[in-house]
């Protein structure tokens, strides 16, 4: 598991992200501000400076830069390799809230009025992320549509039909949009062979590099912003004049205050993070179909669990190809292949040819399409030891704020998250006060649970 090497001042090793990572579908034609530097040298100094510019960093410059208040006047945006580089450049183009697998879960251990929170919360950014695109006019292919679940083995299709139950008796009123199939119908209703469960609901799909992307150049627009790419930032000091001193290969910077927005790798700069966001591979692929061949046309958006239990969840594009990611339970048990691992150079060996014939084996009407794998790449993704994110101010580092740790779920969760983190960084105002679920808040009670708990938490439960 190749990875940088160096030290914070807090002693921690330090991991950033390896060059020659594997080039996603979306990284096709790279954006004119992929290597930009907004100025030559590296700045001396700024008000707020956020590591990182994937979905968390962008999104939380972008609201900086359009925040009614008048300050911070200076934002300045570190980047380790290219722009979008990281999770977020490399994901499965979804926005789907989650109904059915960590919902529950929070319900059992929060209450039903926190999960419920919860999933109001990741459901909202649907209708928002369609507003900001639409405000903005950016192309970046949102498609507003439903999303199927599907299980084929006959126990987890049991377990889904207990859930929906579980989640429709408790009167939460977002169920009301969810239509379950159970039974011999749900292969019929959802066009996947051997299901024996489905549910569909509203969800989103994206071009995630695009629409990051163009969040980033609105944000230099402003003038507020100055982005940085290929300048990782190496380690934090407290300036004895106030706020902090950070250091990059290409000289220090003094900060203000600090957006840990790097996901995965952000224990590197905060070591206390380190078992309570553990960077972990995932697996993606482009699938087309040659030409002279047809296919059935997809319009939802998938997750598919077939009778082996491995997940795999896909988005259609407009050209008629697939987007399609997962196998975990497949690679599963080979830990050091994905397990505590920054290297997106390499794929993960274990599900190697799972995606070759998926969909001629999964959907009916493709048996014939010859449809077949045309790229493969693997991205790092932040799991959380508890599997929230942590959102809010660094406990015990005051000015030193983190918005990571998404469980490759991000794309419903980070937006309006990132709306509150900016209010928090430009206002002063406290978590409470800026309306954002009280489950995900960083901590140091969940920090010190992680350090105490067992090896992994909900990662390898």
């Amino acid at each position: 598991m190749p990875h940088a090497n160096g030290t914070t001042n807090g002693g921690s090793s330090l991991r950033l992200p390896v060059p020659g990572s594997t080039k996603a579908f979306w990284h096709t034609e790279l954006h004119d501000l992929a290597d930009h530097r907004s100025t030559p040298e590296l700045p001396k100094e700024c008000e707020v400076l956020v590591i990182g510019s994937g979905y968390a960093g962008a999104s939380v410059a972008y609201n900086l830069a359009k925040s009614a208040s008048t300050l911070p006047n200076s934002i300045v945006i570190l980047e380790a390799r290219q722009a979008c580089s990281g999770a977020t450049g490399r994901n499965g183009g979804h926005l789907r809230p989650d109904l059915y697998g960590h919902i529950p879960n929070y319900i059992k251990r929060y209450g039903v009025e926190a999960g419920g929170e919860w999933a109001k919360f990741e459901i909202a950014h649907v209708q928002a992320i369609k507003k900001l695109v639409a405000e903005e006019d950016i192309d970046c292919d949102f498609t507003l549509t439903r999303t199927t679940d599907c299980w084929a083995d006959e126990e987890a299709a049991r377990k889904a039909k207990a859930n929906y139950d579980l989640m429709t008796s408790l009167g939460l009123p977002y169920m009301e949009d969810v239509d379950f199939v159970y039974g011999p119908k749900a292969a019929g209703v959802s066009g996947v062979k051997d299901a024996n469960a489905s549910a569909t609901y509203t969800a989103g799909t994206i071009f995630p590099y695009k629409f990051i992307m163009a969040l980033l150049a609105r944000a230099l627009d402003s003038g507020k912003v100055n982005l940085q790419t290929n300048t990782p930032a190496t380690a934090i000091h407290d300036d004895p004049a106030g706020g902090f001193v950070v250091e990059t290969p290409r000289g220090s910077i003094k900060a203000k205050k600090i957006v840990h927005a790097s996901n995965a790798y952000v224990s590197g700069l905060l070591p206390e993070y380190e078992k309570s966001i553990v960077p972990c591979k995932g697996v993606c692929v482009s699938i087309t179909v040659p030409e002279g061949k047809t296919a059935p046309y997809l319009t939802n958006s998938y997750i598919v669990r077939d009778g082996d239990k491995v997940l795999s969840y896909l988005i259609p594009r407009d050209d008629g190809s697939i987007i399609v990611g997962g196998t975990a339970a497949i690679f599963y048990p080979h830990l050091e292949q994905w397990y505590n691992n920054t290297d997106d150079s390499t794929m993960i060996a274990a599900s190697e040819g799972y995606y070759d014939s998926f969909m001629q084996r999964t959907f009916r009407g493709w048996e014939d399409s010859e449809a077949s794998v045309s790229k493969a790449w693997t991205g790092v993704m932040g799991y959380s030891w508890d599997s929230l994110p942590h959102l809010g101010e660094v406990p015990g580092k005051p000015g030193q704020y983190v918005l990571a740790g998404f469980n490759g779920h991000g794309m419903p969760v980070i937006w309006l998250a990132a709306e509150g983190i900016a209010k928090m960084v430009a206002t002063g105002k406290s978590y409470e006060d800026v309306g954002l679920p009280w489950i995900a808040r960083t901590t140091e009670e969940r920090l010190q649970k992680a350090q105490k708990g067992p090896e992994g938490g909900d990662i390898l439960a």
